[in-house]
């Protein structure tokens, strides 16, 4: 490997420039010091080093916390190396239980694979395809023989698994641990011996995992891999990690309004670490607009709006940002109707009494998942018919043709008899 010090001038500021990029951001690098010898490396040989990222596809949806090492996965695209990316079809099956206090349920094939094809849809609206391969890890992992499983399972010892967090937490307060649950560091670390990877990307919560692809590669004789640990990005809510079970996320394939609306929601204080973490402008903007907002030249609501727009550019297009910055400022700032509002009709079967609930017709209607959110909108005041807020979750609307009904500040419906 080419040392350091082995570099030109040149090489050595391109390193530099490198770590900087990659540093963005990052909770820890371990070791720093041998991902500068990798890089050094790579710059004076031109290869690129091979940087994975492994996927549990348990959920079909990306949301903007689960962009945030994808960023990062990004960034070593534009500085020349290769992402391996990694769906855990074979690992989904056992599921991490990384944070749980009991065993995850097991997710069966067809699930998998169903997640697996939605995240492949979604996650190049980050990656670049060209520069992304593709892997799923039953491709090395189905075929070992129990022998093989056995000879894994002895290069770790108990006691290093009961070095994770939830295992101890789990032990030392009676919740079972079944013992296929240790398989998933070991297989999550054998994938990085499989592709003999040089960097692994993961959140904080993925910690011990990174550092078992580190020691099984060195027990089967490969250089080890750096980890890398991205930070968890708090939601909507400000203090709860994103989640969709939360409902405080915003999804990278919701409509452009969506978004925009849902980012001028995020906190003040949180503003820098979603501009860091989640989106793709420089360091330098980064840097400059950190130095507009300590001085008061740059204004919270002005740099909000920016943020909103590059969520909506990233994932959609300029064209769809510029019209969702207007459809905010029309609705939201002026206080009007949106001048475009999706006409949907109401089941005649569901208005045989000339009226109809107010908690039923919002699932009918689709503007709210189940019976207990359409309830909670309505208590918390965020359901209004004409611009009238109903309050009352148990009680009844006899409807119009055109009227107008709106949930929270987004969603908007024409009703049709």
């Amino acid at each position: 490997m080419v040392q350091w010090d082995k570099l030109t001038a040149e090489q050595q500021a391109e390193v530099q420039h490198q770590l900087a990029v990659i540093s963005r951001g990052v909770v820890e690098i371990t070791p720093e010091e041998e991902l500068k010898n990798k890089l050094a490396h790579s710059v004076a040989t031109g290869t690129p080093l091979k940087v994975k990222l492994g996927l549990d596809p348990s959920a079909p949806d990306i949301h903007i916390g689960h962009t945030v090492v994808l960023h990062k996965l990004r960034q070593f695209q534009l500085l020349g190396h290769q992402v391996q990316l990694i769906i855990g079809d074979f690992t989904g099956r056992i599921g991490d239980p990384t944070g749980k206090s009991e065993t995850r349920k097991q997710l069966t094939e067809e699930d998998v694979k169903r997640n697996a094809e939605t995240y492949q849809k979604q996650i190049y609206k980050i990656l670049d395809p060209d520069k992304t391969k593709l892997y799923f890890n039953s491709e090395w992992l189905s075929p070992l023989t129990f022998a093989d499983v056995v000879s894994l399972s002895a290069k770790v010892t108990v006691a290093r698994m009961m070095e994770r967090d939830d295992f101890t937490k789990r032990f030392t307060t009676g919740q079972p641990i079944s013992v296929h649950e240790f398989f998933y560091p070991l297989m999550q670390g054998y994938d990085s011996v499989a592709l003999e990877t040089d960097v692994e990307l993961g959140g904080t919560d993925q910690m011990f995992n990174l550092l078992m692809g580190r020691t099984l590669q060195k027990e089967y004789g490969l250089k080890q891999q750096i980890a890398i640990m991205t930070p968890l990005i708090e939601g909507l809510d400000g203090v709860n990690k994103m989640s969709k079970s939360l409902g405080n996320y915003i999804g990278i394939d919701e409509e452009p309004n969506q978004i925009y609306g849902k980012a001028m929601s995020i906190p003040d204080e949180l503003m820098l670490k979603y501009y860091e973490l989640a989106t793709d402008i420089s360091n330098e903007e980064l840097n400059a607009l950190r130095s507009g907002l300590e001085a008061g030249t740059v204004h919270p609501r002005d740099a909000k709006m920016r943020l909103a727009g590059t969520f909506v550019r990233m994932y959609h297009n300029e064209e769809a940002a510029s019209a969702a910055e207007q459809h905010f400022v029309t609705v939201f700032q002026q206080r009007a109707l949106p001048d475009e509002i999706e006409e949907v009709a109401v089941p005649a079967e569901e208005l045989e009494q000339g009226s109809i609930r107010i908690v039923r017709l919002l699932t009918v209607l689709g503007l709210q998942v189940s019976g207990s959110e359409a309830r909670r909108s309505v208590q918390q005041g965020a359901v209004r018919l004409n611009e009238e807020k109903l309050t009352d979750p148990n009680g009844e609307i006899t409807l119009k043709d055109g009227d107008i009904l709106q949930v929270g500040k987004r969603k908007f419906v024409r009703i049709k008899l």
